[in-house]
């Protein structure tokens, strides 16, 4: 990975969130910038961008701010350099796969909204047809 900082303008280009949601992330602590420039602009690395990119993909199954930072303190924990005994390593992926789990079964709820949607679209387009004025 590079260690190249990009200004908020370029990160919000990349994950696709504005600059409003970016610092609102930041205010929540979920994300902080690694560096300032002398200016005082919020600087980011690669690996803020992949932190806003998980956010970003937890946002649309409903997950709160608090989950959210629950699963990126996990992460950066098992990520870490820090010596971890087998039982904390191990409580650590029970915690992310209980995420995992959860991610899942939103997805699931999601497809059968999604068809339902499907339907009732499939349905309104059918009676117009049914209804064409002359």
């Amino acid at each position: 990975m590079s260690s190249e900082h990009m200004q908020i303008g370029e990160v919000a280009a990349r994950t696709e969130l504005s600059l409003r949601t970016i610092r609102h992330y930041e205010d929540a602590g979920l994300v902080i910038p690694s560096a300032r420039s002398q200016g005082g602009f919020r600087l980011y690395t690669e690996a803020d961008v992949a932190r806003l990119m998980v956010i970003r993909r937890m946002k649309p199954l409903g997950f709160t701010l608090d989950e959210m930072r629950g699963l990126l303190e996990a992460t950066d924990r098992l990520d870490s350099d820090d010596e971890l005994t087998p039982a904390e390593r191990e409580e650590l992926r029970t915690r992310i796969r209980g995420f995992e789990q959860a991610a899942q079964r939103r997805v699931e709820d999601l497809r059968v909204q999604l068809a339902r949607a499907e339907e009732f679209a499939a349905t309104l387009a059918e009676r117009l047809t049914r209804t064409t004025a002359p």
